[in-house]
């Protein structure tokens, strides 16, 4: 069936400001959407109100509302141009939502849209509990024992009537949010209450709990025709109880027996076919007995989920690519497979590798949170690895996390009191994969492992083998003495260099040295969704320890560009928008150009966004293989926030060269004394510091700068640690906090500047030129996280003389610093005294937000500038915006009910808004500069 020709335009709406339980992934999905129908000829509206995002970026659709997204801004859109349809299925719970509110107010209606890609009564129907309950009977299969409640006292009744423990899943909600095992009859009225009030209608389903149950997910497409492929299973680490979004998962399938698998396949597919005439996606969750195998369904989602970026980089099937085709009248067997060319889109895609997808939470920046997991999601991010069986990819996954490990375990950060790491077994927390195998080393019994955590008994043996090998590692003492067989049997299983080195207490350069000498080196396989069966075109490869390599360099000049690895606070889907226009620009100059990456949830890692792409960890051995192999002209360390900048002095002391600000700019700006002293030496006032070794020395510092004192630790990120102090006590309490958690860093110790107005300017320099992309101000005082501040651009209260003061500085330490590219400068200003707060040589959190401000491609400025391929002089711009744009923080503290919610200088928000107004007297403004009153005033 050839597409629909009557649809001509269409409108996607986009997911919001990033929150935990929606993330980047839809991103990814509306990107991936957009694309595909402009390849249709199919002109693209799209509403977003995230600036962070390559959704809302020129490069990606024809029209862009940066509006918030509500049913007066759909009207605006609509009012304005001329839209044929609507897809609400790439932006999550958000964008469905939001269409069926439109729905209900008639608004499709009144403007003769068609909705595409979903049907809303099929929506109405998943998400209704009862009525999906209802559906599934119907169909021939089993539920877990459930009541439908929309007030108190119906709850009471049905946990009388189940007993406990028991399960609330709210409907209607996001994340899971609202929901949770209640395990003993006294904590039930609070969870219950609390689920209540999550849900929109004020429904609950409350279910009898099936612990210890095995959970998996399918993804699945559907066409007109009613064909339906399963693009991708994914099997739960983790049992029953924990939300998938907070579980590590695998695929394919590791202990599924073919009779449950069938089975569930014709479930799947069954119940995609029973929900309405609609073409797209979907994803459906199963929970299995592991005793019997038997089958329930827990949910089905008709449309792009969360886990549908996951399954496209796991199999190499552009999921959202095709569900767009599909929703415009395209059927399966009328598509190409694009990534073999010459096979069609009507085909379940085969691997033959395995990968592990693996969540990273951030609790650390919720204090007072429980970091216990449940059916709430709390994950901030994930990463994604590939090896060529489970323990490989597993311990690439761990080595991808940016939480200083080197792999599971067989490092220093292992436990060795046998009762805590017990215990840890039994309460859930985002550190049991590693309490696991603590507990298998000290010789803990794999039966006890299961009955504690219900993980399946295939994956405890996969990590007792892990203790097995450490074991006979222990028998010798130097790399040298170790048996070429069992070297390659260890990096096959995932070891990296440095946990071998910390088995034998020697360094890590020896380990590298010894296994190069013998040869054992990284082959490249290519992801290509066939296992080989059919010539495939993708440029997509992932690391292994085999005897073949697919990756064959070009003689092309190369660029890699170093991505930013897992999301998490302080550093986020931003750094994804700065690498993908870098990816952009180098090819632009002629350059051949490769990402290395981890993170699934984003257009970075899409298979055509890089001339190559690596999907690997950014570890540095890892990274070193692939330059090994390639022999780039350079690597892009400026794009992918403080993950990438970390490894800069490796690179530097190794001699490969770093593309645009040297390491020795990047480290003055990062050393707080070296960078103090240039301040000093450029006459640019700063607040007076100190750099302390110990507490001795953080205490006379403070007493000569005098409290308030800003403390923390040097080379962090999103203000990690870093907390106002106003007495000796609480200084030694939080410099104590920092050489605990981070004992390799100094403690910087800054005189904070009470009641100053703050600000930042982005800009670009190449040598000669200056070019200012923004210059804004924090509607917040100092004192709280630029990343948790709101910000007004252009300025809006700060004199004229203090921003001309502002620009000269920037001038000044751009050229002092030997900046190439991008630089991120942060000011206070009291008393019309203008001070340098620090300077981040880099892409920025801001750098987007500025770029969509003023619809000006400042990324692809600035790469061309590190690559020196352009200068400024060359590039004729004149960004101009009517009235002001503010960029206002969101935050995720529903997730954690108990959290400390004060702001502070340690940067706690998940993502951003931007919203513009045209003068000072707008409400939405004067609100927040009211709010910005109140903290003067507190």
């Amino acid at each position: 069936m050839p597409k629909d020709s009557s649809i001509k335009s269409i409108l996607i709406i986009g997911s919001g400001p990033i929150i935990i339980g929606q993330a980047c992934e839809f991103d990814y999905s509306g990107s991936q959407a957009s694309r595909s129908l402009r390849e249709e000829g199919i002109e693209v509206s799209l509403i977003n109100s995230n600036p962070a995002t390559i959704m809302t970026d020129e490069v990606t659709a024809d029209n862009i509302y940066l509006l918030p997204l509500t049913t007066e801004s759909l009207e605006y859109i609509l009012q304005n141009e001329k839209i044929d349809a609507v897809l609400p299925t790439m932006g999550g719970q958000t964008a469905l939502n939001l269409a069926i509110e439109a729905g209900k107010e008639g608004l499709w209606e009144k403007y003769g849209i068609k909705m595409i890609g979903v049907d809303l009564d099929a929506i109405e129907l998943t998400e209704n509990r009862d009525e999906f309950k209802k559906h599934v009977i119907k169909l021939g299969m089993e539920v877990a024992p459930s009541f439908i409640a929309n007030s108190f006292l119906e709850g009471m009744e049905a946990a009388q009537k189940i007993g406990f423990p028991l399960v609330i899943r709210p409907s209607y909600t996001l994340g899971g949010h609202g929901g949770g095992f209640v395990m003993k009859e006294e904590d039930y009225k609070e969870a219950l209450r609390r689920g209540l009030d999550a849900s929109p209608t004020h429904e609950v389903l409350i279910e009898k709990a099936i612990f210890g149950w095995k959970e998996y997910e399918l993804e699945l497409l559907r066409d007109a025709n009613d064909n339906v492929v399963i693009i991708c299973t994914v099997e739960n680490f983790d049992p029953m109880g924990i939300h998938t979004g907070d579980s590590i998962t695998v695929a394919p399938a590791m202990t599924l027996s073919d009779t449950a698998f069938q089975q569930m396949r014709d479930d799947a597919i069954l119940m995609m076919r029973s929900l309405g005439n609609f073409a797209g996606g979907c994803n459906v969750q199963f929970a299995i007995d592991p005793e019997t195998e038997k089958i329930i369904p827990i949910e089905i989602n008709p449309r792009v989920s969360r886990s549908s970026a996951l399954a496209s980089k796991a199999t190499g099937y552009p999921i959202a690519k095709i569900a767009a085709k599909l929703a415009i009248g395209y059927t399966l067997d009328e598509l190409k497979n694009q990534i073999t060319g010459s096979t069609s889109a009507y085909f379940e895609p085969t691997l033959d590798y395995v990968i592990v997808k693996m969540p990273r939470w951030n609790f650390d920046k919720f204090h007072g949170s429980d970091n216990t997991l449940g059916l709430q999601m709390k994950s901030v991010g994930e990463v994604m690895s590939i090896g060529r069986n489970f323990l490989e990819a597993l311990q690439k996954a761990c080595q991808s996390l940016e939480n200083n490990r080197n792999g599971l375990g067989a490092d220093k950060k292992e436990w060795i009191r046998t009762q805590d790491i017990l215990e840890r077994l039994e309460k859930v927390g985002d550190d049991r994969i590693f309490r696991i195998k603590d507990a298998l080393r000290l010789g803990v019994p794999s039966k006890t492992v299961h009955k504690l955590t219900k993980i399946d008994p295939w994956f405890i043996k996969q990590i007792k083998r892990l203790v097995k090998y450490e074991d006979q590692l222990l028998k010798f003492n130097v790399p040298e003495d170790i048996p070429t067989e069992l070297f390659r049997e260890l990096k096959e299983v995932g070891y990296s260099d440095a946990q071998i080195a910390w088995v034998l207490r020697v360094d890590e350069d020896d380990v590298t040295k010894e296994r190069f000498k013998r040869g054992i080196r990284r082959t490249y396989k290519m992801v290509d969704t066939c296992a080989a069966e059919f010539e495939a075109q993708t440029p997509y490869f992932y690391s292994t320890f085999d005897q073949e390599n697919e990756s064959i360099p070009s003689d092309k000049k190369k660029i890699i560009v170093l991505g930013s690895g897992p999301n998490r606070i302080g550093q986020g889907i931003e750094f994804d928008y700065c690498c993908v226009h870098g990816l952009l620009a180098i090819k632009e100059a002629g350059y051949e150009a490769i990402m290395i990456n981890c993170n699934p949830e984003t257009v970075s890692t899409d298979f055509d966004m890089a001339d190559k792409l690596y999907f690997e960890p950014i570890y540095w051995e890892h990274i070193y293989e692939i330059i090994e192999l390639e022999k780039p002209e350079g690597i892009i360390v400026q794009l992918g926030g403080q993950t990438a900048l970390k490894l800069a002095e490796k690179f530097h002391k190794r001699g490969i060269k770093i593309i645009g600000s040297s390491f020795e700019s990047l480290d003055l700006a990062e050393d707080r004394g070296r960078f103090s002293d240039l301040l000093k030496e450029l006459d640019i006032p700063y607040p007076d510091y100190g750099v302390a070794n110990d507490i001795d020395e953080a205490l006379a510092i403070a007493n000569r700068v005098s409290y308030p004192v800003l403390v923390r630790p040097s080379y962090v990120l999103g203000g990690q640690r870093m907390k106002i102090v106003i007495n000796d006590e609480e200084l030694e309490k939080q410099t104590l906090s920092i050489y605990k958690h981070l004992p390799d860093n100094k403690v910087l110790i800054d005189q904070f500047l009470d009641r100053a107005k703050e600000a930042e300017i982005d800009a670009i320099f190449d040598g000669e030129e200056l070019m200012i992309m923004g210059i804004m101000e924090h509607i917040e005082p100092a004192g709280i996280h630029s990343g948790d501040s709101s910000a007004m651009l252009p300025t809006y209260s700060l004199s004229d003389a203090s921003v001309e003061k502002m620009k000269e500085y920037t001038a000044k330490l751009a050229k002092a610093l030997n900046i190439k590219g991008l630089i991120n400068i942060q000011f206070a200003i009291k008393d019309e005294k203008v001070y340098v707060i620090e300077a981040n040589p880099r892409a920025s959190r801001t750098t987007p937000f500025i770029a969509k401000a003023y619809k000006t491609p400042f990324l692809n400025i600035a790469t061309h500038v590190m690559l020196g391929s352009k200068k400024l002089k060359d590039f004729k711009i004149n960004p101009t915006l009517d009235g002001y744009a503010i960029k206002v923080p969101v935050f995720s503290f529903n997730k954690f009910p108990n959290v400390d919610k004060q702001l502070g200088p340690e940067m706690k928000s998940t993502g951003e808004m931007i919203r513009f107004i045209k003068d000072l007297n707008d409400p939405y403004f004067r609100k927040l500069d009211r709010d910005r009153s109140m903290y003067l005033t507190n």
